[in-house]
């Protein structure tokens, strides 16, 4: 699923005219959507242990914690969205087209629910 939002955003910029910032637009992109879901999954369960009562991490480690894996998710991007595995996503990518505006609001999306999630707490 985030490959194909990849390709989509990737073909999209493309097509703009926008050449080689098309590539880094699209990986700013996955980087912000992967690091926005991680955030509404771990404040969720942040939020769920604390209202059973259940202490598993504090507030300062919940964030370094979601720093080290937003880290790691920007690695894992740059090493997978590389060169061959790209080329072959977008030889295989069929045109659906999905709208632009709804492919940058899922991100601000997941980031505004987990804000209110952790309002909860």
């Amino acid at each position: 699923m985030l490959d194909t939002y990849y390709i989509s955003i990737l073909n999209y910029y493309k097509k703009k005219g926008l050449g080689k910032r098309s590539l880094k637009l699209a990986s700013v992109y996955i980087n912000l959507l992967e690091a926005s879901i991680v955030l509404l999954l771990g404040s969720f369960l942040l939020v769920f242990a604390s209202q059973m009562k259940l202490v598993i991490m504090s507030s300062t480690k919940f964030w370094v914690l979601f720093a080290m894996v937003s880290l790691f998710i920007i690695f894992k991007n740059w090493m997978r969205y590389n060169g061959k595995r790209r080329n072959v996503l977008n030889a295989k990518m069929k045109s659906k087209q999905t709208s632009i505006y709804l492919l940058w609001l899922l991100p601000f999306g997941c980031i505004a629910l987990a804000l209110i999630i952790l309002q909860a707490q």
